[in-house]
């Protein structure tokens, strides 16, 4: 990775495990379960830096959430590794679903961003049954697939859509693309303005 992009992944991980307290504080539901909008730095990072920076910032992303869902929630020491590894799965998928339909290189790319951002959550819903059906379980002696389906899942589901229309808003903002486009250097997430100029 180049300076830049390192530093960019520090910043997105800082934003996300603010964005993961704000959240926590407002909008703690139950032990363990809190709204968690942190994953909006890890959407950020791969649509814009691609699926490398976006995996690297879903583990950065994960720490806080991964500390208070797991040592001091119901995760335990699995948490710390559990949750890291999810939202890094997210950045991951995003980046590589951003560059293969060349979202930001094409015309209405901020009205693929929703499809985008819900397909990329997948692989991250699916580790997270995982998590909770089997890993928490064979290690931890509690959690389960109840937990998931009637807690977790819907939870997620509502702020994953919420932060798929957020992206579309930030992707159509000429500005802030054109700024992380300046900031990487990279194709992947091309400005408006050269879109319209190519047309």
């Amino acid at each position: 990775m180049k300076t830049k992009n390192i530093t960019f992944t520090l910043m997105m991980g800082v934003l996300g495990n603010l964005l993961f307290g704000v959240s926590f504080m407002i909008g703690n539901i139950a032990p363990g379960i809190a709204f968690d909008f942190s994953l909006l730095a890890a959407f950020i990072s791969g649509f814009y830096g691609g699926p490398a920076v976006g995996f690297v910032s879903g583990l950065f992303v994960g720490i806080f959430p991964g500390i208070m869902f797991g040592p001091y929630g119901t995760g335990a020491w699995l948490g710390l590794i559990g949750l890291p590894l999810g939202k890094a799965l997210t950045g991951l998928t995003v980046g590589l679903i951003s560059r293969s339909l060349k979202i930001g290189q094409r015309p209405r790319s901020s009205i693929l961003a929703v499809p985008a951002t819900l397909l990329s959550y997948i692989p991250e819903c699916l580790f997270t049954y995982a998590y909770f059906a089997y890993l928490m379980p064979y290690f931890l002696g509690r959690g389960g697939s109840f937990i998931f389906l009637n807690f977790v899942l819907l939870k997620a589901l509502a702020e994953v859509t919420i932060m798929s229309f957020l992206m579309a808003a930030l992707i159509g903002n000429q500005g802030f693309s054109e700024f992380l486009n300046r900031y990487f250097l990279k194709p992947n997430a091309t400005s408006k303005s050269s879109i319209n100029e190519s047309n």
